[in-house]
Parts: C-alpha cells; structure tokens; sequence
C-alpha cells in the first residue's frame, strides 16, 4: 500500500490550482524501425496508428491471459514510439520488447539512464508555460518539439491524465527546461506531489492498484480511454475483449474518504465481509483519501470499514468536495 503526506494546505492549493514541476522516475523505451508502429500495435491495448504522428496515447502491456505487465504513456514522434512506464516494469517491458519485436522490423532501445521525463501539475501549469522560448505547446492528446538552452525535448498534453503536461528528453535538455519553467513562476515539486495528483485523479500505479492479476477494466482503463476496442488484435485482447462485450470485472477502482488516518492495514470490509483492500492513501490536513481495489457491488455512498477505519467510497476522480468539504 502507498501512503503520500500533504500536510500543508497551502502545497495542497498549488500542487491543484497553481503550476508545479515534478520529476517522474520512468523506464523510458524508444522503438524505432519500419515495423515500429505495426509491431507495438500488436502488444498495445491502445491504437498507435488513428491518432497519427505526434500524439500521446495511455495504454498499456499486457500478459496473454489480459494481466497488466505495465501501464505508462506511448509518445508517438513521426515513425518512432517512445514507451514511458513505471520504472519496477523496466526489465519485464525489456524481456517483451526483445521476444515480440523482429529485428529487421523494430528495434528498442532502453533509455532510462540517459532520458528522464517531467511532469506538469496543477490548473495553472499550461497557462504559465513560457512559449518563448519553449515552444507552443500541443493539443490535448498531442506531442510537440520543444527546445531549451539550444536541446530538444518532446512536450506531450494529454486528454484524460494524472498531470496537466509531461515533458521528455535527454537529462541535459529536462534541466534546461527546468530553469526556464521556475524563471517562469513553476514550482518545484517532488515524489508526494505527483503521487498526490495521481490519487486524486483516480489513477492506477504498478505495485499500488496495479499487480499480476490486473485486468484493465479493473482499474479505469475504460473511463482513461487507454483501451480501443476496434483496432484489432493484440497480446491479451481476447481476455480485455471478451469482459467488454460479454461481461465485467468483479471488481473496480474505487475512492476512499476517511475523516482520520486509518487505523491500520489494507482491508476493506462491508459489513463483516471482505470487500476489497486499499491500495493508496493520502493523508491531507484535516481528512485522507485513497484508493481501493473493491467488489463492484460497493457503489459510491457505501460505509465501510477501509484500514481498521470507517470510510465512505467514493466516485472518482475526487471532487472538490472530498478534498475541501
């Protein structure tokens, strides 16, 4: 279970209404080659091809019984697709892409140590992006080239995310970007804002929402749309399919809203039945809120016992209400 603190409610404030950069710690996989496109299609749950060069799609690699190996971010640039994924995935994505991809069609390359990425959190961090001399920045669900201090980095908005806007590029060129962005009034943020944001998003991680025995559908691939349905076959589609047009998972991605820290563990209890566990908590000010892998039957509203404590779940993502009511 992952535990955030944001004790202060002015860093609350920021990291919602204001501009923050945080650092996001990924295993970073660029796949290039004339087959590049038409092989990932086949291994993402998302279409690479509808949305056409510079776009920025939410997807995920899949077990062939429809478990999640991974979820992350596909920056489609031109004819080449770079992977952005939890950094605990780095070497399972490596052992994929070595097996599914043909040499003479695809090859990938693991930038993680040479590369990072950067996100952008907050409602205000678009509106002070500094177009000069950064560069515009895209539509939502789009990538753009961006230069800072004479470096190029991709910049990508996407249309449904835990982050307002992320930024890629070799360590050099982030740093640069960085300079500009706090000359142009971004804070700086750290591991619990971004985290922070993600729970309140409703967004799965691995190793958090996230283990061996994810389907999608269990945790939001649905309402993030990192899931097509018309674009063909590929690794565990049949599972993700078949659950779409047939049936639905047991169980769901739900919030959870405590008025105190829960008491301890990660059960969730309705009544005297096991429901589910907690899978996230972030500890705010005055109440903590979380997220919890339960039975589909616990519909927003429902009292339950969540960690030792009582909790109320709740829609996600979390309102104003949850956070400030």
């Amino acid at each position: 279970m992952h535990s955030i603190s944001i004790p202060d409610p002015e860093r609350l404030h920021r990291l919602r209404g204001g501009a923050v950069m945080a650092p996001a710690p990924t295993a970073i996989f660029r796949v290039a080659g004339p087959g590049a496109l038409t092989c990932l299609q086949g291994l993402w749950t998302n279409d690479l091809l509808e949305p056409g060069p510079n776009s920025l799609v939410y997807g995920a690699l899949l077990t062939p019984k429809g478990m999640i190996v991974a979820d992350g971010w596909a920056v489609r640039d031109e004819e080449q697709v770079f992977l952005l994924l939890a950094p605990g995935a780095r070497e399972a994505v490596a052992l994929i892409l070595q097996r599914s991809l043909p040499p003479r069609l695809a090859t990938a390359t693991d930038l993680s140590d040479t590369s990072r990425v950067l996100h952008l959190l907050g409602d205000a961090a678009l509106e002070r992006w500094p177009v000069v001399p950064l560069g515009r920045l895209p539509d939502a669900g789009a990538v753009a080239r961006g230069e800072a201090a004479d470096e190029a980095f991709l910049v990508g908005t996407p249309a449904a995310g835990p982050f307002a806007a992320l930024l890629l590029g070799e360590s050099s060129a982030i740093d640069a970007a960085e300079s500009v962005l706090a000359a142009a009034g971004l804070t700086a943020g750290n591991e619990n804002d971004r985290e922070a944001a993600r729970v309140i998003a409703g967004w799965p991680a691995l190793g958090a929402e996230i283990d061996d025995r994810t389907l999608p559908q269990e945790v939001r691939f649905d309402e993030h749309a990192g899931v097509s349905y018309t674009k063909g076959c590929y690794t565990g589609q049949e599972t993700v399919a078949r659950l779409h047009f047939r049936g639905h998972t047991n169980r769901v991605l739900r919030g959870l809203r405590w008025s105190a820290p829960p008491a301890e563990g990660d059960m969730v209890q309705a009544g005297e039945k096991q429901a589910g566990r907690v899978t996230s908590i972030l500890v705010l000010p005055d109440r903590c809120l979380g997220l919890g892998v339960v039975r589909r039957e616990l519909d927003p509203g429902s009292r339950v016992t969540a960690g030792g404590s009582p909790a109320i779940v709740t829609d996600l993502p979390f309102g104003t209400g949850d956070l400030e009511g």
